[in-house]
């Protein structure tokens, strides 16, 4: 059985038609899945709700620019590798872009083995936060799939109650409380209460609910 992992997905935002097939090319040949657009409002309209791998993004472009497409990723919680490039030498944009988080602010022309080379250190350097941000999907799908009692019980916990002032509250035995507590932890992988609290962090408030009987 072949069990290939997929290719990482190079994201390429460029006006200009013989770069973004040149590059197409590159990436394509290095073993990525590219995935070419003509402008910024291009890239936003197919972008999925959590895009994955790298951003190759040009600096100057007709209508919004690149640091544009940028800062509405940043808003949108989008933080994804970037790597800029540029048709001359821009010193406040690239200073500006760089403080923003971007993996790199190239000239063009780039060398492929730079570009490359830019790409896998940018790709080494989001590993960590990929595996963060797959652990966060991961547990507010789970929190979705609580029940309204064990979302009940997640959230009066998270807010230091005792498992005799939920009982109460939520008008059922402290023991009941104690098996959904358990239920709430194992489906979230917690060990610990506060293993438990740290692993929601992050994650959308659990809305207030009624008490459930």
């Amino acid at each position: 059985m072949n069990l290939s992992v997929p290719a990482v997905t190079v994201h390429i935002v460029d006006d200009d038609d013989s770069m973004r097939s040149a590059l197409t090319r590159l990436f394509s040949a290095a073993g990525y899945a590219p995935r070419a657009y003509a402008s910024a409002g291009e890239f936003l309209i197919a972008l999925e709700a959590v895009p994955s791998g790298c951003l190759i993004l040009d600096l100057h472009m007709p209508g919004p620019d690149g640091l544009a497409l940028f800062d509405a990723l940043h808003r949108r919680g989008i933080d994804l590798p970037t790597i800029f490039l540029t048709g001359r030498g821009d010193i406040p944009s690239s200073v500006r872009a760089l403080k923003s988080g971007a993996s790199d602010f190239l000239t063009k022309p780039v060398s492929s083995d730079t570009l490359l080379e830019a790409v896998r250190t940018a790709l080494e350097a989001d590993t960590p936060k990929r595996a963060e941000r797959a652990q966060r999907e991961r547990l507010a799908k789970v929190q979705e799939q609580l029940t309204a009692r064990e979302r009940a019980v997640l959230q009066r916990v998270l807010q230091g109650a005792l498992t005799k002032q939920i009982a109460w509250e939520l008008g059922v035995s402290e023991r009941t409380i104690k098996a959904c507590r358990a239920a709430v932890m194992r489906k979230m992988g917690a060990r610990s209460l506060p293993d438990l609290v740290r692993l929601s962090s992050g994650l959308p408030d659990t809305p207030t609910l009624p008490p459930v009987v």
